[in-house]
């Protein structure tokens, strides 16, 4: 039995589909707060848990019988970052144990071993949470992520109409991206194959670093318009944040892992094919960005 948290979400959708796809023989479980959210396909072959599993109760009925677990928090901008990762995972590295679980895969981020690991907000929240399931008596792998791709498609409003996405980093700082459809199969890989032990983090890159100008370029081939980077000041990000009515302390959670990024945080891993995803920003543009800002 493997569980999935987070099914209708960016990668969890796409998990969903990898495994009733591949996965012969195993029994899928979801844990959903709205079962109407999921394919109708989805709901015919999967076992449905309603709820957060943020939820003591909800965990301890989804992982009853569990042999594999994957993991991603949902964010919260309501509490704080360590509230909205260790805090919400608590319940669940609980029911891990007294249900002897023995696989976990979660979704983290790169930094760890970095000088700002420490530092980076929202990432180091998420590398306290690796920590807490890590030492729950399972077999746990963290997906260590750079940004997605799909991160862009907050900005295809701004795109369409003006021509313009921002951020905060140095137009010319390359990082690592990825999308979200090679985390899936990462994950699917993991959760289906369950003959690794311990716990250690498998860093999940896009085939070659960005920077925000090379992202503007590659926009405006794929879009047929012109596409422009404006880099944003961390004050600036923070005021439009606090704005929208974020926690403070998460607003600063933002901040600071924006910073660690324009720093280098994600810069520390050597990609090899191993940990390489095939999908290329031009083909993402293709096949998801172009038709949100076009279609």
């Amino acid at each position: 039995m493997i569980v999935i948290t987070a099914p209708t979400g960016n990668i969890g959708r796409h998990l969903l589909t990898r495994l009733q796809e591949s996965a012969a023989g195993e029994k899928l479980r979801v844990i959903v707060r709205d079962p109407a959210r999921l394919p109708d396909a989805a709901r015919e072959r999967v076992e449905v848990v309603t709820g957060s599993h943020g939820d003591a109760a909800v965990v301890d009925r989804a992982f009853e019988g569990a042999d594999a677990v994957f993991w991603l928090v949902p964010p919260d901008a309501s509490l704080t970052p360590e509230d909205a990762w260790t805090g919400f995972t608590r319940p669940a590295a609980k029911a891990l144990a007294v249900h002897g679980v023995g696989h976990v895969v979660g979704v983290s981020a790169l930094g760890r071993g970095t000088p700002m690991a420490g530092r980076a907000g929202l990432v180091t929240a998420s590398l306290a949470m690796d920590d807490l399931l890590a030492g729950a008596g399972v077999a746990y792998r963290a997906l260590a992520c750079p940004s997605f791709f799909e991160n862009l498609l907050e900005e295809a409003a701004s795109i369409r109409d003006e021509g313009v996405f921002t951020d905060v980093v140095a137009a010319g700082r390359r990082a690592p991206m990825v999308a979200v459809a090679d985390i899936a199969a990462v994950a699917a890989g993991l959760l289906l194959d369950r003959s690794w032990a311990g716990a250690g983090t498998v860093p999940v890159l896009g085939p070659r670093d960005l920077s925000p100008d090379d992202l503007a370029r590659v926009m405006t081939e794929q879009l047929g318009r012109p596409v422009r980077y404006e880099r944003q000041s961390l004050d600036a990000l923070r005021a439009g944040l606090v704005g929208h009515g974020l926690d403070e302390a998460f607003v600063e959670g933002i901040v600071a892992m924006k910073r660690a990024k324009d720093e280098g945080l994600d810069a520390g891993v050597t990609r090899t094919p191993d940990i390489t995803g095939p999908t290329t920003f031009e083909q993402w543009c293709a096949q998801v960005l172009k038709p949100a800002v076009l279609g």
